[in-house]
């Protein structure tokens, strides 16, 4: 009896051994083979299914990415140069004014007289002058008389000057062309030199300002591109030109202060906006792209797979090719040896080819992965990923 429940428990051990070994590690095995297979593929050591895509020119621009503020062109805050009490304010708050114009206008009437009493001594200068001279010719007058005369006469003359200036003070004109802002004064307040009154804005083109680190210094060039989008307008993207480069290097942050100038013709930046710029350092116009999940690292380098066409009726095959990497963009990296343009790589399915292993193709078999467009330069990365410092 005892040893027939032996031999029952042997053979439940056996039965649940055996199961679990095909539960465990047999089917598994046939699962995996059969994904290895691919769709419509022959089992083990069949074709391999893979996407591919062909290596694409376009451009490859190297930029660095930086944030600034807006700046008008030209700015000024108008100030009387004298003290008077305002008889006239021509402007009209945000509006344009025109180089010359005439803005403010105090109370002259002091200098008006002041002015006309200088003109009137010096036309009795002038008679005086002439007089004397008329003496001298004669041999009657002294040269010491002719010579106080022509003295008084330049004094005179130097009176009217003055006057005309003092008088030319209390009108302010408008130096350049430009915007007026909002003012806080009206006609008949009384200012005092130096008083503000409003300032005038240049804002067409309008100048950013924005750092860079000093080790984008030789590369960065008066003239070079910049890109500018602005939070108050998501849906536009403005450009503009390098213009001026400070010749001094902070040495607390050790970046590079550049100045570059921004087209607004139609008014609608203005001054003070935070803008975030990216800035090109250089263009290379044929350069070599593919996606990024072409890319195999392997031992601290990166390889993709080219697709090799054996002929008409054999399979086509994949070999390994060492490559090297350059710039890179949102799904994309630039190649810069070991592949050319129209080669066909490998971008799905990469994990499961080897060397010299037969694929068949999934459509798309060429151009470009979805979101992407040949030739069409997608937005750049910044430079934390994406160029390198020179040097």
């Amino acid at each position: 009896m005892l040893r027939s429940l032996l031999a029952v428990l042997v053979v439940l051990l056996l039965g649940g051994g055996a199961a679990a070994y095909w539960q465990l590690v047999a089917l598994p095995a046939q699962q995996q083979q059969r994904q290895q297979a691919g769709p419509g593929g022959r089992g083990a050591g069949g074709p391999v299914a893979v996407e591919a895509m062909r290596v694409k020119v376009a451009p490859a621009e190297r930029t660095v990415e930086a944030v600034g503020t807006l700046l008008s062109n030209e700015r000024v805050t108008i100030r009387p140069e004298v003290a008077g009490r305002i008889v006239s304010l021509d402007l009209v708050e945000g509006d344009r004014v025109q180089k010359d114009q005439v803005l403010v206008e105090l109370d002259a009437s002091v200098e008006r007289a002041a002015l006309a009493d200088a003109e009137a001594r010096r036309l009795l200068a002038l008679t005086n002058l002439e007089r004397a001279r008329e003496l001298r010719r004669s041999n009657v007058g002294t040269q010491r008389a002719l010579d106080e005369a022509e003295a008084s006469f330049r004094i005179a003359e130097a009176a009217v000057e003055l006057a005309r200036a003092q008088l030319a003070k209390r009108v302010i004109r408008a130096p350049f062309d430009a915007k007026a802002s909002l003012r806080g004064i009206s006609v008949g307040e009384f200012v005092t030199a130096g008083t503000p009154l409003f300032s005038l804005e240049e804002i067409d083109p309008l100048k950013v300002d924005f750092r860079i680190p000093e080790l984008f210094l030789p590369a960065v060039r008066v003239g070079n591109e910049i890109r500018v989008s602005i939070d108050a307008f998501p849906d536009r993207s403005f450009t503009g030109r390098v213009t001026a480069i400070d010749p001094l290097v902070d040495e607390r942050g050790r970046s590079l202060l550049v100045r570059a100038s921004i087209a607004n013709p139609d008014e609608s930046l203005r001054p003070g906006l935070f803008a975030r710029i990216s800035l090109t350092l250089s263009v290379k116009p044929e350069a070599l792209w593919v996606a990024e999940e072409a890319l195999v690292p392997q031992a601290g380098k990166q390889y993709v797979f080219r697709v090799v066409d054996q002929g008409e009726g054999k399979p086509k095959t994949v070999e390994r090719v060492e490559v090297t990497t350059g710039l890179r963009r949102p799904g994309e990296v630039e190649l810069t040896s070991g592949v050319a343009a129209g080669d066909l790589v490998v971008v799905a399915g990469v994990t499961k080819v080897r060397e010299g292993a037969p694929v068949t193709l999934l459509p798309p078999t060429d151009g470009p992965r979805p979101g992407t467009a040949p030739g069409i330069a997608l937005p750049t990365a910044r430079a934390a990923n994406g160029p390198r410092p020179p040097g």
